[in-house]
């Protein structure tokens, strides 16, 4: 119960810094209703998560006092609608030029992915490639895992879709995103699950041309 009362007030801190822009201790602890020692905990804790970031600030009386704000990594605990936008956007698209231009879309980004990162696929063994690719698409936030199965086979894992709601609705994505990863890899690639299929995975099988 602890636990979720701390929580409860650390989500409650973020909201107020999120509406306010900044505060002082004290203005956060007048707010809360709660002791003052509290507070500095839970501000301690945000600071150490790096959710929060201060400066100090002379004000008309007393010493100078801590301001908090929230810090950048922060917007990630507000909710986002960005796959709505995209969908609405796309439909437009769709609507306006019809679905090839949506096709176009979709091998447009594929191309810019693929300059992105071709540079880091420099090498010429199979499985370094296969090693950069997860990273790359770990930092995309795919949750991806790899293996080899044999001298010349992989398997890449795929446990989340940062694009999950743009990719049920348009299979032109996975389309993409298999394309993509036969160019950066040069090799054959194919994939047995897919997240957007209903499967709780996308598993990729790399074969050495």
């Amino acid at each position: 119960m602890k636990d979720d009362l701390d929580l409860s007030t650390r989500n409650r801190i973020m909201q107020m810094l999120k509406t306010s822009g900044e505060l002082t201790a004290k203005e956060i602890t007048d707010q809360l209703g709660i002791t003052g020692m509290a507070v500095r905990r839970h501000i301690a804790n945000l600071e150490r998560d790096s959710l929060i970031e201060s400066t100090t600030v002379r004000l008309p009386m007393g010493r100078p006092a801590a301001v908090y704000r929230l810090a950048a990594q922060a917007e990630e605990y507000f909710p986002k609608n960005y796959h709505a936008v995209a969908l609405d956007l796309l439909a437009e698209l769709e609507d306006e030029a019809g679905q090839s231009m949506v096709n176009l879309l979709f091998e447009k980004r594929k191309e810019t992915l693929y300059k992105r990162y071709a540079g880091k696929m420099a090498d010429s063994e199979l499985e370094h490639k296969v090693a950069a690719l997860s990273d790359i698409q770990n930092d995309n936030g795919y949750m991806t895992t790899w293996e080899k199965t044999s001298d010349d086979a992989y398997v890449l894992t795929e446990y989340n879709c940062p694009i999950a709601q743009v990719a049920n609705k348009y299979n032109q994505a996975c389309a993409c995103e298999l394309k993509l990863f036969e160019s950066l890899l040069g090799a054959t690639v194919s994939r047995s699950d897919c997240l957007a299929s209903g499967d709780r995975k996308c598993v990729y099988h790399i074969r050495r041309s």
